[in-house]
């Protein structure tokens, strides 16, 4: 008889994969392979990349979980490839033709449309996509045949640059708010170029302040003995360090790892010049303690708490 197999015990990781996802892979896929190959018991991914794309997926472990929707809110930069003429039913090579249309538009014709796409848009979301309503993904409902009525939302279009275009291949680099869906910005460019479009190819290059140029792929995770693995991983406080640093004394540091805020006037702590976001040290080693918001007067507020010794 053959003895069960023994169920491995997965260890705390603390820190963030900068992962350079492959075509073909669910974000959740990604996260699930990543996380077997660290033995770590606790991540999570900072928003999702589409089967077809590529390119930065921040993955969070442990403690840095905490700070996961700090890049969900981020601004996201992308390269893609637009095929001009050709509309499909998911806005993406995922998807079945819908239509062929000739393309006779010029590189001055596309710069001159593009113009309308840059700075605050609308956009009407996609039937496929992982928006739910009466919670179940609109997805569901394109793959069942049902079309349903989806408000516009307010983004933003930071940067839309031309970058060549080979017809009927349009490539852009864009960089926009939380919320975008590239495969829209396509399809809504190629009905204002009067030929229809939908993604070739995309990559996400940039996440907030992590670049794609950080980043390593699941085979390169994979031919590293496992036992040092986690070193490949940046520290939590990669994500934060668009934030102003703050180190308290260890008597300060308790009281802030405690929960409580902090008059820190006339303390003799070094202080932010203006109120936001800061991330918060224990001067003595130099341990993350976490987030908080500088406020007026003086006042340190904790926001989101590590867990150190």
């Amino acid at each position: 008889m053959n003895k069960p197999a023994t169920k491995r015990t997965r260890v705390p990781v603390h820190g963030v994969l900068l992962l350079d996802k492959p075509v073909g892979l669910s974000s959740n896929d990604a996260l699930i392979k990543a996380k077997r190959m660290l033995n770590a018991q606790k991540a999570g991914h900072t928003g999702t990349l589409d089967p077809f794309a590529t390119g930065l997926l921040p993955l969070c472990f442990g403690e840095a979980t905490k700070f996961s929707q700090d890049l969900l809110e981020a601004d996201k930069t992308y390269r893609t490839v637009v095929h001009l003429g050709v509309s499909t039913t998911t806005g993406d090579t995922e998807g079945e033709v819908l239509e062929n249309r000739p393309v006779n538009c010029t590189a001055a014709d596309i710069e001159q449309v593009l113009q309308h796409f840059r700075g605050p848009i609308q956009q009407v979301p996609p039937m496929y996509s992982a928006l739910k309503r009466d919670g179940k993904p609109l997805y569901e409902y394109a793959r069942a045949g049902v079309t349903l009525e989806r408000e516009a939302r307010n983004v933003t279009i930071h940067r839309l640059e031309f970058v060549s275009y080979e017809a009927p291949m349009l490539t852009l680099d864009v960089c926009c708010s939380k919320g975008t869906y590239i495969r829209v910005l396509g399809e809504d460019i190629g009905k204002a170029l009067g030929c229809g479009a939908h993604l070739q190819a995309l990559r996400r290059t940039q996440v907030g302040h992590l670049v794609l140029q950080q980043s390593l792929t699941l085979e390169t995770l994979q031919d590293v003995e496992e036992a040092q693995r986690s070193a490949l991983l940046a520290p939590v406080d990669a994500l934060l360090s668009s934030f102003e640093r703050l180190d308290l004394r260890d008597d300060l540091a308790k009281r802030f790892l405690q929960g409580q805020r902090l008059a820190l006037v006339k303390e003799g702590v070094a202080l932010p010049a203006t109120p936001g976001r800061v991330r918060v040290y224990r001067a003595s080693d130099g341990a993350l303690l976490g987030s908080a918001q500088w406020l007026e007067y003086g006042l340190l507020a904790p926001e989101r708490l590590i867990a150190v010794q």
